[in-house]
């Protein structure tokens, strides 16, 4: 590899740090009962409301409408994404030190995998939150599904619902691009020479 793919590897992977300290995704909600809006955001190793009580807020809404509580000791994912970042920072460093191409594909192609794999999963805890409802909610309306949108907005009864990257989730779609301008600049130039 080159100095110039060696040096946006390096600050891809360190870039992946702040992760640890922002938020990836957000999901925000607003309606008539709440114009200014409630919502939650999720970290690498939490979930959070965007406003303090936004999360209690939300699972007493969810209770009605017979959907299960957000409960982020439960989910083991919070527990795992701490060590997988770290692990990309790591060998993300590794890459550039060692300097081989083959290495560097093979870490951006993992961390792509891992950013549609953790898509994935959102979208797997947003469909079993928002269809397997409890049949003894207090709401029920027929054939109606509480799942928020993957990327986007959706209306959910009165309630309109946006899911989004937040800084998290921009930083780590840049460290991707870093990483995959790295292997293009490595190769352009071999190619040259």
């Amino acid at each position: 590899m080159n100095t110039l793919s060696k040096i946006l590897v390096a600050i891809a992977s360190v870039m992946l740090v702040v992760l640890y300290f922002v938020p990836l995704w957000q999901v925000s909600m607003t309606a008539p009962q709440y114009p200014e809006g409630i919502g939650i955001h999720i970290w690498v190793n939490q979930i959070t409301g965007m406003k303090p009580n936004n999360l209690e807020s939300i699972n007493i809404l969810n209770h009605y409408i017979g959907m299960k509580a957000i409960v982020p000791d439960a989910i083991p994912e919070l527990r795992i994404m701490p060590f997988i970042v770290a692990f990309f920072v790591v060998s993300g460093l590794a890459v550039a030190f060692i300097g081989k191409r083959s290495f560097l594909a093979l870490w951006v192609v993992l961390l792509v995998a891992i950013a549609v794999v953790g898509m994935y999963d959102y979208y797997l805890w947003g469909y079993d939150y928002g269809h397997n409802l409890s049949p003894d909610a207090a709401i029920k309306i027929t054939g109606m599904a509480y799942q928020p949108p993957l990327i986007g907005t959706k209306t959910l009864l009165n309630f309109t619902a946006t899911s989004l990257p937040h800084i998290g989730g921009y930083i780590l779609a840049l460290s991707i691009l870093l990483g995959a301008a790295a292997w293009y600049v490595d190769v352009k130039k071999s190619v040259r020479s």
